[in-house]
């Protein structure tokens, strides 16, 4: 049955519905042929018409060239003259905020952020360029050190001598009566293997003026001499205005900044460290860098007492018991009287494992537990216990370590511990840095030559750009960041000296102290821990004024070649792999790597490199 509201359905038949489909068809076709017009009468401004040709030539480095980034680079206003030494983490001024037990105030103590000074260090009025290596040794200019202190109160030991515009350092000291080449000459016939090789790698201990590390180098005994900083003596300062590798230390409450069994040699004359005290902690750091089968050498009180105790204000019968105390407290550290004449007493350390082996648990001092890192020694307690070598190493010790030179080129055994660290790793990268040496001395002459004395590597691995320079007339301090890999050791191993440290600090040098800076990845290695202006700030206060040579003094090994504004310099565009800048009368712009970093982290666009090609 029908309903009443039924209405028939509409069936369209299918020609009706071919009609509108169509319709729709023409009118996308034409829509396409529009668009297609419009892309054809414009082509030309889109894609240049193409020139046959039959040969195309590919473009080379040669050919393409880097347009410098125009970035408005930061700009610092000078310190005041005041702070023409500053030297911020062992600065004199902030020392009555820490104690004096153990001279404790004279360990690194570096500003918080909102103390540090943002402006650049200014050089002393009259300053000059420093003289060069190897008269450096021997004179430096007063003006770049205006220090009197030393000249008029240790005129009687002849450390210096003030004549004219200079000063001149004759070689004396306290125990050098005769001259350092005398004591030094005393101190080889004492210990046959400063002559043949065996000893190469020392630290000085209360340095002075570092004579003794100078006379040294000429004996092929790479040297670090440390002392304190302080108000007047300016002992560090002097010692690398001369050119000899020094930096500012105190044995006190922190290791130092070196890995365990790193020194072939240590040396103390008359360097005022009260051995014997406070459980003779300060032995127990010596005892941790030396190498095992190493030299310990003390000249001054209380060796031969018998002869000099007048001299000293004191009693024969005190200073015979300072020295049987001494003697004691080295054998419980399994040191052995090697050798003593006159007023040189050389002891060794254990060249094995045998002496901590028979080591009593009860006995002092106590043996350190596996738990203590024997490298760790950035901001690290001394530990009044004993360091005992690996017994893992069989060519630790002195007497396996192999002679000077062939060790430079001998894969040292304790790359095991770097990772990645192999035989065939090692020789890849001596092999490396030869070759970019090379280049670099296309970019910088006066590379190799004595126009460069005192030389920095910030972030280096295995110490490659040292290695790859060691016979020319400068010295390298490698340094190895206290957050990376650690293969300090391995430098040591190799006859190379370094340093840990933080490069978000400041480094353990006074202003105006190195020629040359070379970096290696360190923006990119410490960009994300702290704000590189301070790095570049320091780099700025650790190197050296051009004066009037306008020498070269910084160098940025990079990922990629830039050509970049530094200073008031031109730019300059390196190939490969080289940056390359100039300190222009104490001013010092960033390089690309930071420019570039500062940008991401403003979250502002990065220019674009332009590119032009000769086809």
């Amino acid at each position: 049955m029908k309903s009443k509201d039924y209405k028939p359905a509409v069936h369209p038949d299918k020609s009706s519905r071919v009609v509108p489909m169509s319709l729709m068809f023409l009118v996308l076709c034409g829509f396409s042929f529009y668009l297609g017009g419009i892309y054809c009468s414009d082509k030309n401004k889109i894609f240049p018409k193409e020139v046959p040709q039959t040969v195309v030539k590919v473009p080379t480095r040669k050919d393409v060239t880097l347009a410098p980034i125009q970035i408005k680079a930061p700009v610092f206003a000078e310190c005041s003259i005041d702070n023409q030494d500053y030297t911020p983490c062992t600065d004199p001024k902030r020392w009555r905020k820490y104690g004096v037990h153990r001279l404790t105030f004279l360990e690194r103590h570096c500003p918080p952020i909102f103390e540090r000074k943002e402006c650049l260090i200014p050089p002393p009025v009259g300053y000059k360029t420093p003289i060069r290596w190897p008269n450096s040794k021997d004179e430096c200019w007063y003006r770049n050190v205006p220090y009197n202190w030393i000249n008029n109160e240790k005129s009687n030991q002849n450390w210096l001598r003030k004549q004219g515009e200079k000063f001149l350092f004759p070689g004396g000291g306290t125990m050098f009566p005769r001259g350092v080449g005398a004591y030094v000459d005393l101190m080889q016939d004492l210990i046959p293997g400063m002559k043949d090789g065996t000893v190469r790698t020392a630290i000085d201990t209360g340095c002075g003026v570092a004579s003794w590390g100078g006379d040294l180098l000429g004996r092929g005994i790479l040297t670090i001499s440390i002392a304190p900083r302080d108000n007047h003596e300016a002992q560090v300062q002097f010692a690398l205005e001369r050119g000899i590798p020094a930096m500012l230390g105190v044995i006190s409450t922190q290791r130092l900044p070196f890995p365990s069994n790193s020194f072939d040699m240590a040396h103390c004359s008359r360097c005022l460290i009260p051995w014997t005290e406070f459980g003779g902690i300060y032995l127990l750091e010596i005892h941790r860098i030396l190498r095992p089968g190493g030299f310990w050498v003390l000249s001054g009180p209380p060796v031969n007492y018998e002869n000099r105790w007048r001299g000293w204000n004191t009693t024969v019968e005190e200073q015979k018991s300072d020295f049987d105390k001494l003697k004691k407290l080295l054998t419980s550290m399994c040191f052995k009287l090697y050798n003593k004449k006159d007023d040189i007493a050389v002891w060794q350390k254990s060249a094995d494992n045998s002496c901590y082996e028979k080591h009593a648990p009860e006995s002092f001092p106590p043996k350190c537990d596996d738990s203590m890192e024997p490298d760790a020694a950035w901001y690290v307690p001394i530990r009044s216990c004993l360091t005992v070598p690996n017994a893992g190493y069989k060519k630790l010790s002195l007497k396996s370590t192999p002679k000077w030179p062939e060790r430079l080129r001998i894969t040292p055994e304790r790359i095991s511990t770097v990772p990645g660290g192999n035989p065939g790793a090692f020789k890849h990268d001596d092999s490396k840095w030869k070759v970019r040496v090379k280049h670099y001395k296309t970019v910088l002459p006066a590379l190799g030559t004595d126009k460069i004395r005192n030389v920095m590597d910030m972030n280096t691995l295995y110490g490659g750009f040292a290695a790859s320079l060691i016979n020319a007339p400068m010295w390298v301090m490698n340094v190895v960041s206290s957050y990376g890999v650690n293969s300090l050791g391995v430098i040591y191993d190799r006859g190379l000296v370094g340093t840990y440290h933080d490069w978000c600090e400041a480094f353990s040098t006074y202003p105006r102290t190195y020629d040359l800076l070379h970096l290696d990845g360190l923006f990119t290695a410490e960009s994300h821990r702290c704000d590189m202006k301070y790095v570049l700030l320091e780099m700025d206060r650790i190197l050296r004024p051009n004066g009037n040579d306008r020498q070269i003094y910084e160098m940025e090994l990079s990922e990629k070649g830039h050509g970049v504004q530094h200073g008031e310099g031109e730019a300059i565009d390196m190939p490969e792999e080289t940056l390359y800048s100039l300190k222009n009368q104490s001013r010092i712009l960033p390089p690309l790597d930071f420019m570039i970093n500062v940008l991401q982290e403003l979250d502002l666009p990065i220019p674009e490199k332009k590119k032009t090609c000769n086809l």
